[in-house]
């Protein structure tokens, strides 16, 4: 038999299948697609040879992160002044580099499998998991698109306070290698039924775990949350400026919250910069702030060319009268948007983009106190990276009550990026059980409470102001309590387990059909 024969359709059917599941992570009510996608995949590559397992498995992962990421042209070519080929050229290769770990995962596995479901089962589970983490983890991590994301709203999301976002994805591939061994195990119906009843019981379980709550109320506070709606391309123009700074101070000026908070860079000038452009803006708003008995959450950069700068949010409140006002700096930066890799800054100079090389934050940053409850700041896509929002948790006395996500999409206009990452708020406010307050430039602009409800939303891509109220919570999930001390380890170490635990057993039969052809 040709070894090559099938591939054609094999590799179109595993892109296709890579590209339908990202219409779950924009459409939440899909959430069972991914599962019978990665199902179908697992069934494609069950009894392939490694080298045919890898490249079907890259092809999966390039098409679901080039139909799921592919917005980042926009910033590149429409933003970033990139030449069209090279904006494709560079999304594509990022797309086809973050494949790479799941190529790796799934060839192994058609070389480690057992031909033992129970085993061949756990192999694929924890190998996944170990393409998830490394995606999370290497060259500072790109985990947009993880799995989990896409069961925000099916019975899978029950697990999210005891083991996130990483957790579920595992338990999304365990059932997807359920159905496709029910598949392959048709000619032994006793086997086949077995596992398919397996596959069924994972959301019946689920749904007995319920969506049980670790958290209590702690206090309730009135928010007001700005939404500018800057077009990106005048977002940083001197020409534009002035309008974008004269429409923050009056939103933040008439803004009636107890809290009101404004998107990322929603004063797009250092303070060198304003103070020459207007030189009492900051003292107005710390006057307006400083007196009221309001606060203010306001995205902003800062820094100077000595000290270097830093993608902040400024706190602004009573407590700040005569003093220095509350300060947050982001910590996970965007590679190439806020700092250079090693070897690409002439990558970065082809690009006309304002933002080039930040310093970091402290990790454990200290929350904003407003009437009682603990504000905790992230911005941007920081809230895709739930092991370093946890470490907030340490200390449960400090621990945050509501988490405030400033962020401005513009980069990527009006694309499922807004959606997608509304879904990855929601799927942290399941995690630690705590409400997310989402300002935003253009959307998508929300209060999303501790189970992932959007109470309020403001419609993206246009002008104005969220007033609503939130309730805060106390107490920890499971996931929040040992994220916070251990971070992904117990997920590498049980990745390790069970794959140390399946090669232990011999195959079931080195001369069945399938086994012969993983030989080849």
């Amino acid at each position: 038999m040709n070894p090559r024969a099938g591939l054609l359709p094999q590799g179109l059917a595993a892109a296709s299948l890579g590209a339908l599941q990202t219409l779950a992570f924009v459409h939440s009510a899909l959430w069972w697609l991914p599962l019978l996608c990665t199902a179908a995949l697992a069934a494609l590559l069950w009894r392939e040879a490694p080298r045919r397992a890898a490249l079907l498995g890259w092809l999966y992962g390039s098409a679901w992160l080039g139909a799921g990421v592919w917005w980042l042209f926009i910033s590149l070519h429409r933003y970033g002044d990139l030449p069209a080929w090279l904006a494709v050229l560079a999304v594509a290769l990022l797309c086809m580099g973050l494949a790479l770990y799941l190529a790796l995962a799934l060839g192994l596995f058609a070389h480690w499998r057992r031909g033992r479901v129970a085993l061949d089962v756990a192999l694929f589970a924890a190998l996944w998991l170990l393409a998830e983490l490394a995606r999370t983890v290497i060259f500072t991590g790109f985990p947009w698109l993880a799995s989990g994301y896409s069961q925000v709203d099916g019975p899978l999301a029950a697990w999210a306070p005891w083991i996130g976002v990483s957790g579920i994805g595992t338990l999304g591939a365990a059932m997807a290698a359920l159905l496709a061994a029910a598949w392959h195990g048709r000619a032994k119906p006793p086997q086949a039924l077995a596992a398919l009843a397996v596959a069924l019981a994972v959301p019946a379980l689920s749904a007995a775990v319920g969506t049980r709550d670790f958290s209590r109320p702690s206090g309730e506070l009135s928010v007001s949350l700005l939404q500018g709606n800057v077009p990106q391309d005048e977002k940083f123009s001197m020409q534009h400026v002035p309008q974008t700074l004269a429409w923050v101070a009056q939103a933040l000026q008439g803004a009636r919250g107890q809290l009101v908070v404004a998107p990322e860079t929603a004063v797009p000038l250092l303070p060198e910069q304003l103070t020459e452009l207007v030189p009492d803006y900051w003292p107005a708003l710390r006057a307006r702030f400083e007196k009221s008995g309001q606060s203010a959450l306001i995205g902003v950069p800062l820094g100077d060319y000595h000290s270097g700068y830093t993608n902040s949010v400024v706190g602004l409140s009573a407590a700040s009268r005569g003093g220095v006002p509350y300060r947050y700096d982001k910590v996970h930066l965007v590679p190439f948007g806020e700092f250079i890799p090693t070897g690409f800054r002439w990558f970065t100079q082809l690009m006309d983009i304002p933002l080039g090389d930040f310093a970091r934050g402290p990790l454990n940053a200290p929350s904003f106190s407003v009437g009682g409850e603990r504000i905790a700041p992230n911005i941007c896509y920081e809230d895709l990276f739930g092991a370093e929002l946890a470490r907030r948790f340490i200390d449960p006395a400090r621990a945050p009550t509501i988490f405030a996500n400033v962020s401005n999409i513009g980069w990527f206009g009006d694309t499922i990026a807004v959606q997608q990452h509304l879904n990855i708020s929601r799927m942290r406010t399941l995690e630690f059980q705590r409400p997310m307050l989402r300002a935003t430039n253009t959307g998508a602009t929300a209060i999303i409470d501790h189970r992932a409800q959007v109470l309020a939303q403001l419609p993206p891509f246009t002008q104005g102001v969220l007033d609503a109220r939130v309730q805060g919570r106390e107490g920890l999930t499971p996931f929040a309590w040992w994220s916070a001390r251990l971070g992904l380890w117990p997920w590498l170490v049980l990745a390790a387990a069970l794959i140390a635990g399946v090669l232990s057993v011999p195959k079931l039969d080195p001369c069945a059909p399938g086994d012969r052809a993983a030989r080849r």
